[in-house]
């Protein structure tokens, strides 16, 4: 019996048989690895990123657009030159446009110098304003203009009165104080019209009527000669066929 026994010791303690390692390492699953997240895809050349819209420009105020307006540049205009005298000289701002009549195109609006000029008689020279649009001008040498005061004592064969030779295209008037020596006649109808320098003395004799002598009260006899002439050159023109201007 103790044969049997430690037979059966034996048996017990025979250890068991170790697992297959390659049997142990299939049958546990592999462990799963983390996913990485895609990169995002660049932006191309061709496909810029996309920019906030600009802020628009406020519109401008009641006060600012009065300014805009009158910054504007002026509007040109048409200026007509004609004259009662063929081929007369026309000039503008100083500057020859031609002989009229004439049409000056592109004038700028505003105030410009005009100055026209004919063999023979006097240079006319006035401002013109100029407007978009047409505009005529006529000038008239033939009319004869005059517009000439000049104060004066009246001498009398005793005494004297003072007053004012008055001369127009329409005639030459003496207005003074007493009625008596107060004349009007028309140019023409002067006998004698002559000036004394030495003499300081304006002769005026009036067809088939009285004679006055005439002096400046200042004894100048420079305003006597001035206005001498100017009555002389438009007697000339009248005599010449020329008519007193209406106006």
């Amino acid at each position: 019996m103790l044969g049997g026994a430690s037979l059966l010791v034996f048996v017990f303690m025979q250890p068991s048989p170790p697992e297959d390692s390659t049997a142990t390492v299939a049958a546990r699953p592999a462990p799963a690895r983390p996913r990485r997240a895609a990169p995002a895809p660049a932006a191309t050349p061709s496909e810029p990123a996309a920019r906030a819209p600009e802020p628009e420009a406020p519109p401008p105020s009641a006060e600012e657009a009065p300014r805009e307006a009158a910054a504007a540049p002026p509007s040109a205009g048409v200026l007509r030159v004609q004259t009662d005298v063929p081929g007369a000289q026309v000039f503008i701002d100083r500057q020859f446009i031609g002989t009229a009549p004439i049409t000056a195109d592109g004038v700028a609006s505003g105030t410009h110098q005009l100055n026209v000029s004919a063999e023979g008689f006097e240079s006319v020279a006035m401002p013109v304003e100029v407007t978009a649009g047409e505009r005529e001008i006529m000038i008239r040498f033939r009319e004869v203009r005059l517009d000439s005061i000049i104060d004066v004592v009246h001498r009398h064969g005793m005494g004297s009165c003072r007053g004012k030779l008055i001369a127009t295209a329409q005639g030459l008037r003496y207005e003074t104080a007493n009625r008596d020596d107060a004349f009007t006649t028309p140019l023409l109808d002067l006998e004698t019209f002559q000036v004394d320098y030495l003499e300081k003395n304006l002769r005026v004799k009036l067809r088939k009527g009285r004679q006055f002598n005439f002096t400046d009260p200042e004894g100048n006899a420079d305003r006597l000669f001035v206005f001498h002439r100017d009555v002389e050159k438009a007697r000339d023109r009248l005599k010449r066929g020329d008519r007193p201007a209406t106006e």
